[in-house]
């Protein structure tokens, strides 16, 4: 097993994860960004027109392994496009 830290970057700038988490595969690493990316959407992006999240994976080393990226946009049909 080893240790990654999954760092937020928002709209609201970056987060930066101190403790990381132990996962023993890449596909759980993978994991772990999809879960955060869609609990994230559910509680940050409802009351936006658009927005956009990134996770940066590092390993313990501090090297970038991984980013998971989820954009969202919605338009009203009967309004112009911004």
């Amino acid at each position: 097993m080893a240790r990654y830290f999954f760092d937020l970057i928002n709209g609201d700038g970056a987060v930066r994860d101190d403790q990381g988490q132990e996962v023993s595969t890449r596909e759980g690493v993978t994991r772990e960004v999809s879960r955060i990316l869609a609990d994230l959407a559910r509680d940050e992006l409802p009351d936006r027109q658009n927005g956009a999240i990134s996770i940066k994976v590092r390993d313990e080393r501090g090297h970038p392994v991984l980013t998971g990226h989820l954009s969202f946009q919605t338009q009203w049909h009967d309004e112009p496009e911004i």
